[in-house]
């Protein structure tokens, strides 16, 4: 796989000329998963990628919109077969409503658990306020991969994840923040993906795009003072892939 980059958390279809980015991110090879916050949304942006190579289309269930569009999860298991990549998906306790976040984790379970009944899905996975019960929910035993976007979660956690076998992709905002930085610290340069949660993260004012993933890759190297981390991110990707 001859891959310089990769995106493992871009919202492509909220960005209002896709073709474009579409058409870059060919041009500089840069492996990029176009997650969706509803099975809807999949199938759209599942056209909008078709004949690319370098980006592919996952089907999600955001967990901000899980309670709204409960009456979606039949849809989301019927499109499951469809789709290898999995997001995004997960548990969100930001606000901490009882009854939306208990929506919320009878969701991500049912996903999880269908999920594991088909081996090789590689899911993307929103944790914020939530980290201890996503990585319960996912246990010790998914058969596929977990990539954990933009944790923001305690160091325990971070452990106890490592030693279930997941991922954690780092974005530019992540690389900024003093929080983020000791974050990133403490993850082994093995288990380190690069994402750009665009537009929602945003470089120089701008929505990030997989074309910043370069400085999101300058700023890692420069925070682990490992300056083979382009080679080790390669490395990374495969094992997530293979």
């Amino acid at each position: 796989m001859s891959i310089s980059l990769h995106d493992t958390h871009f919202h492509l279809d909220l960005f209002e000329r896709p073709k474009e980015i579409l058409a870059q991110i060919e041009e500089e090879k840069i492996y990029t998963i176009a997650v969706t916050n509803l099975p809807d949304i999949f199938q759209h942006t599942q056209q909008l990628v078709q004949g690319y190579k370098y980006i592919k289309a996952a089907l999600g269930f955001h967990p901000e919109l899980a309670h709204k569009y409960s009456n979606q999860l039949v849809r989301f298991i019927e499109l499951l077969p469809l789709a290898r990549y999995v997001g995004e998906v997960g548990l969100d306790n930001f606000n901490k409503t009882s009854v939306d976040y208990q929506a919320q984790k009878k969701i991500f379970e049912e996903i999880i658990t269908a999920c594991s009944a088909t081996p090789k899905k590689i899911l993307t996975v929103h944790s914020r306020r939530a980290e201890r019960d996503v990585i319960a929910i996912i246990g010790a035993n998914f058969r596929g991969k977990i990539i954990l976007h933009w944790y923001s979660g305690g160091i325990k956690e971070i452990n106890t994840a490592l030693s279930y076998g997941f991922y954690f992709s780092v974005n530019y905002a992540m690389t900024q923040s003093e929080f983020g930085k000791k974050i990133i610290g403490r993850i082994p340069v093995d288990r380190i993906l690069l994402e750009t949660d665009g537009p929602f993260v945003k470089v120089r004012n701008q929505p990030s795009t997989p074309l910043v993933t370069k400085l999101i890759l300058n700023e890692i190297i420069l925070l682990k003072q490992q300056p083979d981390m382009l080679r080790i991110l390669n490395d990374n990707l495969r094992a997530v892939l293979s």
